[in-house]
């Protein structure tokens, strides 16, 4: 085995996070360094041969075939090929593959975009022979694809007359960047790049000129699926690249993926457990692209918001001035002069679209200095359906006197919000005497008490004040039951503002 094969097989050892690099990447920097460092090693391996990228106009019939390819420079091919002049124009960009075929999700994309554009001109971009060189090689010469992919669309719209805003580009991985790369050469702007959690390795933190970036198209909207924070190695870029970048479940580990279980099973099924695992968090961004395509009236909603942590506390589901946006094909397009960074939940499985929503509860007694670290469960009852016992994920400490939000997501429609339960669990005997006059509504009592629940349903938009149903309900061994107030959010706002006036 030569020297450039020794490298490729330790680079493709480092990107699919296996054996001794395990542990580097949950202290979450060691491996930066090092990665760095092979970077640097591997610059002057990016001599390239002759690029040779294909353009396949994909059947709606045969979508999992190559069976007839568009040639720039022979206008026959376009008629050979039956592209419609009229219709919507969608390339299909792969990324880095060790295999040197086209990976499944190829044709279910395809399949996906011709069942909601039946007219349009699916075309997958063939760049396999460079693709499956090293990895850092295959990056390199990302530009060098684009720039071929540039100078085709320039022909496709000099030949054909097709207006490029009706051009999108769909780059996955190392082939966002390709797409970037393609719309920075072509004469016109094209209308939209969509970036799949585009690739971190030798992109992560480099100028915009090096990247995709929302320079590239009139619009550029990407999904980040698998990125830095998660691990110390970056498979997707963290860094906002579009002019919106939402992150689904902060962008880092995915439902249904389990990349710590396979780190556990290393040890009985190698490194294909955890290959199939980091392959399950990257591809994500694809299948939830599909999922928009297929299930449009049950799209996903991302939401703006600062931080995944401000977002995990339901303070970001407003959709006032853009504050929100479909996930995936029907995104509307938001240009602002720095990139929108959304957030949302999702499912394990397809459909992935969940239900979002923010729980303010404000805790109010005389015991001032208490601080809490409660177990809390809560149950949703609504018009078609209700869901139970969903678990409230505590931030911070819970104090008296302030109002602490909660996310809460629930994977069924339950329609409008009827009734709530509230279940609240400790050990500590003391503290349930301690208590047991929360719910009393005495206001002489020492202790804390739950008065209202203010309520927002995310996708809805729909603001609620719940009450405790019954205030003379003794202790806390039991669920407490709130239904809807008769005044208002917006009355019971003011009302508290004149109070604490």
């Amino acid at each position: 085995m030569n020297i450039r094969s020794l490298l490729c097989v330790f680079l493709w050892l480092v990107l699919n996070i296996t054996g001794p690099f395990i542990a580097a990447l949950e202290e979450g920097n060691v491996l930066n360094g090092v990665f760095d460092h092979f970077l640097e090693d591997l610059r002057d391996l990016s001599d390239v041969k002759k690029l040779n990228v294909k353009f396949s106009l994909r059947n709606p019939s045969q979508p999992d075939d190559d069976v007839c390819y568009i040639v720039r420079g022979k206008a026959e091919t376009l008629s050979s090929c039956n592209f419609n002049h009229t219709s919507k124009t969608i390339l299909v960009i792969h990324g880095w593959t060790v295999s040197g075929l086209f990976e499944s999700w190829v044709e279910k994309l395809v399949a996906a975009l011709y069942n909601r554009e039946k007219d349009a001109n699916v075309i997958v971009v063939d760049w396999l022979d460079t693709a499956q060189d090293h990895y850092v090689v295959a990056a390199q010469n990302t530009k060098m694809v684009g720039r071929e992919i540039g100078l085709f669309i320039d022909w496709i719209e000099e030949t054909s007359n097709v207006p490029l805003e009706n051009l999108h580009l769909i780059g996955y991985s190392l082939g966002a960047h390709v797409a970037g790369f393609a719309g920075s050469h072509t004469t016109n702007k094209i209308g939209r790049i969509t970036g799949l959690d585009p690739a971190g390795p030798d992109f992560e933190g480099v100028h915009a000129h090096g990247r995709l970036s929302p320079d590239d198209a009139h619009f550029v909207d990407v999904l980040h699926t698998f990125t830095r924070g998660s691990l110390g190695l970056s498979i997707g870029i963290e860094q906002p690249v579009g002019h919106v970048d939402i992150y689904p479940n902060g962008g880092s580990f995915q439902p249904g993926c389990n990349l710590r279980g396979a780190l556990e099973k290393m040890a009985s099924y190698g490194i294909f457990a955890i290959n199939n695992a980091i392959r399950c968090e990257h591809e994500r961004s694809i299948h939830l692209f599909i999922d928009s395509l297929l299930n449009e009236e049950a799209a996903g909603r991302a939401y703006s918001c600062g931080s995944n942590d401000m977002f995990d506390r339901g303070v970001c589901l407003q959709c006032r001035k853009n504050g929100c946006n479909t996930v995936g094909y029907d995104i509307s397009k938001v240009r602002k002069a720095r990139s929108v960074k959304m957030f949302t939940k999702t499912r394990g499985s397809m459909p992935f679209r969940v239900f979002h929503y923010q729980l303010k509860i404000n805790f109010v007694g005389q015991i001032n200095h208490l601080e809490m670290d409660p177990a809390m469960t809560i149950s949703l009852y609504g018009t078609i359906g209700e869901t139970e016992d969903l678990k409230l994920s505590i931030q911070e400490k819970i104090t008296s006197n302030k109002t602490h939000s909660f996310l809460v997501v629930t994977e069924k429609d339950i329609g409008d919000l009827l009734m709530l339960k509230l279940k609240m669990e400790d050990s500590s005997s003391s503290l349930l005497n301690l208590l047991s006059s929360w719910w009393s509504g005495d206001p002489t009592d020492s202790g804390l008490r739950v008065q209202k629940i203010r309520i927002r349903a995310g996708e809805t938009q729909k603001k609620m004040v719940l009450c405790l149903k019954d205030p003379q309900t003794p202790g806390l061994a039991q669920d407490f039951v709130f239904v809807k107030c008769k005044e208002s959010w917006r009355s019971s706002s003011k009302r508290s503002k004149l109070k604490s006036h």
